[in-house]
């Protein structure tokens, strides 16, 4: 990776008009920037224009931190939501958690073979359970009290922390908390979760017994951006399994958490390499 050129990615949304291909593909041109990647939609029902823009920054005319304010200008004009990320940026991650495992393991292995271009510096959990995993791998392990008289004052313990630890993403991989509105207000874009999503699906405890009772044909997993509505953020990535009348309990449960490792492990690297577009609660992704 070291030998990659440093590009730089806009992402942008705005109501769907006249000249704006034209106009982001001008701005470039005119400062020799070479445009490696270039994707767009339009949302027709809701009139809605998206793009990704990946430029190589050797060579562009415009100082890597000058390029917001010369391009502002062309933003306003259109009415754009958007953003600026540069490749050799290196988020940092906090992963949290509860009792299950299988997303932190696979995360924390991804990460360490490279493939994220990002650091996770740290580990929450609202039980000590999987403190030894996070010291495998190196990462801080911080274990707080979560319960109905101390959960706000320990989100604000925990947001405290994450501001010092200078947190860019929050992963929840399996942690089995409601997440309070002030703390998804201030990671808002930037906190993805993942869980079970069955066909149909299965509200309350113990889905996998209730999808086995009923004989499903079919197992999911969603991740999304967390909101403060529960579970109803804009989805990143989902995928599904096949079973069948032969697929016990711990059958559904182990397809299932191989789902759910994936579908997140996808979702996180989407995001960090920039190719999400999120517009009202749906998302564009430029994969």
């Amino acid at each position: 990776m070291a030998n990659e050129p440093v590009t730089a990615v806009l992402l942008l949304s705005c109501p769907d008009q006249k000249g704006l291909v034209a106009f982001v593909s001008d701005f470039l041109y005119q400062n020799q920037g070479n445009i490696i990647h270039a994707d767009q939609h339009t949302d027709q029902e809701e009139g809605v224009f998206l793009q990704r823009v990946e430029w190589e920054l050797d060579g562009f005319a415009i100082a890597r931190d000058e390029i917001e304010d010369a391009f502002r200008p062309i933003a306003e004009r259109f009415g754009m939501t958007w953003s600026l990320s540069f490749s050799d940026s290196t988020p940092r991650i906090a992963v949290f958690v509860s009792k299950l495992p299988h997303c932190l393991y696979d995360l924390l292995a991804r990460w360490k073979m490279g493939e994220f271009r990002a650091e996770v510096p740290l580990v929450v959990s609202n039980h000590d359970d999987l403190g030894s995993i996070a010291g495998d791998f190196g990462v801080d392990f911080r274990r707080y009290e979560v319960t109905p008289g101390s959960k706000a004052e320990s989100e604000q313990e925990i947001v405290t922390l994450l501001e010092e630890r200078q947190v860019d993403i929050v992963v929840l991989a399996r942690y089995m908390q409601v997440v309070g509105e002030g703390f998804v207000s201030r990671f808002l874009g930037r906190m993805i979760n993942i869980h079970h999503s069955f066909l149909p699906a299965f509200a309350g405890a113990r889905p996998y017994h209730q999808a086995h009772e009923r004989g499903v044909k079919v197992i999911g997993a969603t991740a999304h951006y967390v909101t403060p509505e529960l579970d109803q953020g804009p989805i990143i990535a989902q995928d599904v399994a096949q079973t069948s009348h032969r697929d016990s309990v711990p059958d559904l449960v182990r397809k299932g958490r191989d789902l759910e490792k994936v579908v997140l492990a996808r979702a996180l690297d989407l995001h960090l390499r920039q190719r999400i577009v999120v517009y009202g609660n749906k998302t564009v992704v430029f994969d």
